[in-house]
């Protein structure tokens, strides 16, 4: 049996060690995710319009696009009226989640910045600087529900998108698809880390932290629709 020390758990890449380990995350996963580049570089443009789509159809989740972005020197919207697909604000936004999505096919698993880019994605958007050019900036701080749930909903149009494929086979579409929901779910934890607070739950004789038991529901929960969705195809 190998020893998990909590307290080690804060440090990122002994984090990211235990992550990787647990979910079976292996160089097998990183090269099925560099070898989908070319299946979902074309989907890009498709997917990032679909999210923000997805994100303006809601009052709560499109009022944190109102306030002037970082890095972004255009005119700001004055109200939620003002938001679509075509704002130069939006345009600003959607180009970062373009960059994103590229990345997670492109860079390289075995070095720890990689993983360093991915924890400040979710350091980010706590309101907290998250990158260096945000330390003087207005704090952005998106809650974390929202984030969750679009991370399902990005995986959700990935692996659909790989299972589907017509010029991929079988055993490709398993690889990419495994790979794409490991990733997004060692994402998520990257983000809950930096919002849940350390707190213990007890469930009948047995003591759960608060991460944990979030952590493994959603698992459980990811993990029956990536199933489904195979059952299916």
């Amino acid at each position: 049996m190998e020893h998990i020390s909590e307290a080690e758990l804060n440090d990122l890449q002994y984090r990211v060690q235990y992550l990787r380990k647990f979910i079976d995350f292996t160089e097998k996963d990183a090269a099925a995710l560099h070898a989908a580049r070319d299946v979902v570089a074309p989907l890009v443009p498709a997917v990032v319009d679909a999210v923000y789509t997805k994100l303006l159809s809601f009052d709560i989740t499109s009022k944190s696009f109102v306030p002037r972005q970082t890095g972004y020197n255009g005119e700001a919207p004055a109200n939620l009226s003002d938001l679509s697909l075509t704002h130069p604000q939006i345009a600003f936004r959607k180009d970062f989640l373009a960059g994103y999505l590229k990345k997670l096919v492109t860079m390289d698993y075995s070095n720890p910045s990689s993983w360093e880019y991915l924890d400040k994605v979710g350091l980010m958007h706590t309101g907290q600087a998250g990158f260096a050019h945000r330390i003087t900036k207005p704090a952005l701080r998106v809650e974390y529900i929202h984030c969750a749930i679009l991370l399902g909903y990005v995986e959700d149009i990935l692996v659909n998108a790989v299972v589907t494929h017509p010029d991929l086979d079988l055993e490709t579409k398993n690889a990419v698809a495994r790979a794409a929901n490991k990733i997004i779910w060692i994402q998520n934890d990257l983000f809950a880390r930096h919002y849940l607070a350390d707190e213990t739950l007890s469930i009948g004789t047995i003591p759960f932290k608060k991460p944990t038991l979030l952590a493994v529901a959603a698992g459980l929960l990811g993990l029956g629709i990536l199933l489904g969705r195979f059952s299916r195809t």
